[in-house]
């Protein structure tokens, strides 16, 4: 070593360590047991030298990291201050099919503080063409195979829900303390009542909702669009599931991202979401 100082980020966090150092004895100082070494970006072996601005990650294989390693590590991806306002706030799902599992994914990547997820379903054999869900989950209610995946990607999310039918009695008491909802329900007509009931008694929470997402055709013509103040619509609006048009995960994944990125668009600063 030459008794220098070199600046090098170590899990994210900037850190001044002597220069001359090899990845290998960085570890054995920083997470001695790390058995997956990454420098920018790449694997690397111990014998590999640091320098000057490397980015340096240590893993040790199959650990979950603690919150504020994981945290900082988001930070770093997000911005702070997208990070922050993500964990503040709290969001929910109606319905956690091919839109609410893609959505609820989407978020909780994105450090949403708190999900708030209704359904009532059961996974089935036919959900995997377009849900979140895997082989294992057949037979589970949506909400706990959910839950599962949701905090398999951070297990330091607040995740509740509620493995209930919505109906205008329940749905207020369920989503009273979420900024944002998402209505991401299967039929018509329960798609109207649940947006019909949010504006009427949760006047003051956002809400995105979503119509027109069958078929494979132009991934452009899916859009957010802004209905009024406080109520969003993403779809083509005209394409229904029907016989020889399915609901299929590219166009339903496409929608599910457009709502997905509303909520961060909303959380950040309302007055630009969608105009």
């Amino acid at each position: 070593m030459t008794g220098s100082m070199i600046n090098v980020q170590i899990n994210e966090q900037n850190r001044s360590v002597p220069d001359g150092l090899t990845v290998g004895s960085l570890r054995d100082q920083e997470r001695p047991g790390a058995d997956v070494l990454v420098v920018n970006g790449f694997p690397c072996g111990p014998d590999t030298e640091v320098k000057e601005g490397d980015q340096v990650v240590f893993i040790r294989r199959g650990e979950t990291p603690k919150e504020e390693e994981l945290e900082s590590l988001m930070v770093a991806r997000h911005t702070p201050g997208v990070h922050s306002r993500m964990k503040g706030s709290a969001v929910g799902v109606a319905g956690l099919g091919g839109l609410g599992s893609n959505v609820a994914v989407a978020l909780v990547r994105m450090g949403i503080g708190t999900l708030i997820l209704a359904d009532f379903d059961l996974v089935e054999p036919s959900n995997l063409n377009r849900q979140q869900y895997s082989i294992e989950h057949i037979g589970m209610p949506k909400t706990d195979a959910m839950t599962q995946i949701l905090l398999d990607i951070n297990p330091y999310t607040r995740v509740i829900t509620h493995d209930v039918s919505l109906d205008r009695n329940n749905i207020p008491q369920i989503f009273q303390n979420v900024d944002v909802i998402v209505e991401c329900l299967d039929r018509a007509e329960a798609k109207a009542m649940f947006i019909q009931t949010v504006l009427e008694l949760l006047p003051e929470t956002y809400i995105i909702g979503a119509s027109g997402l069958a078929g494979y055709g132009d991934s452009n013509n899916i859009q957010s669009i802004r209905l009024g103040e406080k109520i969003f619509m993403v779809g083509d609006l005209v394409t229904p599931a029907e016989p020889g048009r399915g609901l299929m995960a590219p166009r339903v994944g496409i929608a599910a991202h457009h709502q997905a990125n509303l909520v961060v668009s909303l959380l950040m600063d309302s007055e630009k979401a969608a105009l």
